[in-house]
């Protein structure tokens, strides 16, 4: 399938526009994952636009989008810093739940995923919407939680792992949402983690992919360049932008990938 979207020349103006529309979804999903998350909702029906199955599209959409987190949490290292040894069991509990993700993706027939990522994506935009509201929950209740999230973080953060290496459209929303409530930090710095852990598990879940799944490979290296950047210049200039604005995009693309699904 990959094999149609090279441009072969220099007048294939069809196989470049969608060689660009990847790339770009690519440099918008690495600058929302950064600052508020669910860039998968713009890959994902971007991929799909082209005629990428839709195994094919998430599997190589995960690939795609871990350089735009790896430049998304260094661009936000200065709110990791006193945060080492809960980070690293978070990391280590998205990485476990990815592999499961990645198990079910690969076990579960094509059909079951078709039939079922019309029902995650909706699930994913009514997590994008309220954001702002779990925002301020996070915020009211900071002073009410645990500092370190005990057993009930670890296993909520492997649940998130789980449907990272599922699906993942929207999983950076629902780590930060649920890290706010078991967490005592400011949102800042529960979003550098919140990066940190979509990065790991998109990062395992690709590997498994590699060997094992079909990967479009082009998608994989245009997605990666545009996230990238994105990452860098999400990380920098993301709390510049109004949300609304975002999630007013992130929902008409999702929408409109509902759509493309079920018909």
């Amino acid at each position: 399938m990959s094999e149609t979207l090279l441009p072969h020349r220099v007048g294939d103006a069809v196989n470049w526009l969608q060689v660009l529309a990847i790339t770009a979804a690519g440099l918008f999903a690495g600058g929302i994952n950064a600052v508020v998350g669910s860039g998968t909702l713009v890959t994902f029906p971007a991929l799909l636009a082209v005629g990428y199955p839709p195994v094919t599209a998430n599997v190589s959409n995960s690939l795609g989008l871990v350089p735009g987190s790896l430049t998304g949490a260094i661009g936000y290292r200065d709110e990791l810093v006193g945060q080492r040894s809960m980070l690293v069991r978070l990391t280590v509990m998205s990485s476990l739940g990815a592999l499961v993700g990645a198990a079910l993706l690969l076990t579960l027939p094509p059909e079951a995923f078709k039939a079922v990522v019309p029902v995650l994506v909706a699930v994913a935009l009514v997590l994008v919407v309220i954001q702002p509201f779990v925002a301020k929950e996070v915020a009211a209740r900071a002073q009410r939680m645990s500092r370190h999230g005990g057993r009930a973080l670890c296993l909520a953060v492997f649940c998130t792992g789980v449907y990272g290496g599922y699906f993942g459209a929207a999983q950076g929303v629902l780590a930060l949402g649920l890290m706010g409530v078991l967490l005592n930090e400011r949102l800042q710095r529960l979003n550098a983690i919140k990066n940190v852990l979509t990065m790991a598990a998109n990062l395992v879940a690709g590997v498994v992919f590699i060997f094992v799944a079909h990967v479009a490979w082009l998608a994989v290296l245009l997605l990666a360049a545009g996230s990238t950047v994105g990452g860098m210049l999400g990380a920098r200039f993301g709390r510049r932008l109004h949300p609304a604005v975002l999630r007013g995009v992130i929902v008409v693309v999702g929408v409109t990938a509902i759509v493309k699904l079920l018909s």
